[in-house]
């Protein structure tokens, strides 16, 4: 196995470096005040204000026509469909260089669920295709994916949204929690109970919906906020007899399930990306913080129990980064999905991330935990990764299931 950033990958991280510097920099420089301060971000509902999604709509169409929007984009679609291991290097790289930035994270390229040429789109009528995905792939318009329910994470099938058939037409309602860029979406991929006695056996009867929201009968109730912050990316919705043309239906009749994991395998190494450079990002200013302050006569550096924590945190990234590299090359490389590896890094990188910042923290004392250092704001996202995409303990039931199952195998 070739632990060398391929030639390719490594073009495009250039680039997007050059791109982020060259026009987001500059765009986030000018509007620093409604960027980084909360009180101008956030309206009091908790929504990102317009002017805010006004510039996050620019970046979108820009990285689409710098190519960058689409890259990972299903290749059915009209997406380049770039493997695991870019999408896990690419990830690194932006939090290791960028991590933290209003106009960065999901805008330039986005979740393979929320927005972009997500696989799930794949299922749509050609019609469809031929209406909504210009605008989808130029960023001009985003979506969001409504499968999560007050009593349905982590179990699917629990959800209670039904739709039932009315002539050309099916008719939703329900409701739908932690959904992500339901607030600022144009379209919900939307999942709902059509099936009745097929979902009591979790043998199928969920169907997926394409689903605009300016629809009569979609209404975004509220939106979440977490983690301390005055809004947030999620919402709740609900739906009260929304009508959606039977053509709306994506992909099967009774088989939508099998839509919600598609391309789940990029999403989750993007996120193990994400959290293996933004660790390093961390661990970068801890260090250079360590050779500067000085207690008792001398840098904290040269004190063995700062040395232990940075070496700490040093095996962790190295252990999470090969785990992950060698997780995106299987899966380019087996007729099988690795589950097992999959679920391994996602649980082990977020959890990781966590450990990274913690320790970041400590050895900046007092100043890790204001707020220009922007650990704290690390630090909670590494928090909140331990949740999506499936929780940590779902990941180790997964781990678990395929060891008891006999798969023994680490190579």
């Amino acid at each position: 196995m070739d632990f060398t950033i391929p030639e390719e990958t490594q073009e495009i991280i250039n680039a997007l470096k050059q791109f982020i510097e060259k026009v987001v920099i500059p765009l986030e420089e000018e509007n620093r005040n409604l960027l980084y301060n909360e009180r101008n971000y956030y309206l009091e509902d908790g929504r990102r204000h317009p002017k805010v999604e006004e510039l996050r709509k620019v970046v979108r169409m820009e990285s689409a026509r710098a190519g960058f929007y689409t890259m990972l984009g299903d290749e059915e679609l009209g997406g380049e469909q770039l493997g695991p291991i870019t999408a896990l290097l690419v990830a690194e790289a932006l939090n290791k260089l960028y991590p933290n930035r209003k106009l960065i994270e999901q805008v330039i390229i986005p979740s393979p669920f929320t927005n972009g040429l997500t696989p799930v789109l794949r299922g749509m009528k050609p019609s469809l295709k031929e209406k909504y995905l210009p605008k989808i792939s130029s960023g001009e318009d985003t979506l969001c994916f409504g499968l999560t329910e007050p009593d349905a994470g982590s179990d699917v099938w629990g959800i209670r949204t039904r739709a039932v058939r009315d002539g050309d037409e099916w008719v939703i309602n329900g409701t739908k929690q932690w959904i992500s860029n339901a607030p600022y979406a144009n379209y919900c991929m939307l999942f709902a109970i059509t099936n009745p006695e097929l979902h009591a056996q979790r043998k199928g009867g969920i169907s997926c919906f394409f689903v605009e929201t300016k629809s009569e009968g979609f209404t975004v109730d509220s939106v979440i906020a977490t983690m301390g912050s005055l809004g947030g990316d999620a919402a709740i919705l609900s739906f009260d007899n929304l009508r959606v043309p039977h053509e709306n239906v994506i992909g099967e009749v009774d088989n939508g399930f099998t839509k919600a994991i598609h391309g789940i395998n990029n999403g989750r190494l993007g996120m193990s990306g994400k959290c293996i450079g933004s660790a390093q990002w961390a661990l970068k200013k801890a260090v250079e913080y360590a050779q500067i302050r000085q207690t008792f006569g001398k840098p904290i550096a040269e004190h063995q129990m700062i040395q232990n924590m940075i070496a700490e945190c040093a095996m962790d990234i190295y252990a999470a980064r090969n785990m992950a590299l060698h997780c995106a090359w299987k899966i380019e490389n087996s007729k099988k999905t690795p589950a097992k590896e999959i679920s391994m890094v996602k649980a082990f990188c977020t959890e990781m991330m966590g450990r990274v910042y913690d320790k970041a923290i400590q050895i900046h004392g007092g100043m890790g935990l204001s707020n220009e250092l922007e650990l704290e704001a690390g630090y909670r996202m590494a928090r909140l990764l331990r949740i999506p995409d499936g929780t940590s303990e779902i990941h180790r039931r997964t781990i678990a299931r395929s060891l008891l199952k006999g798969d023994l195998t680490f190579s």
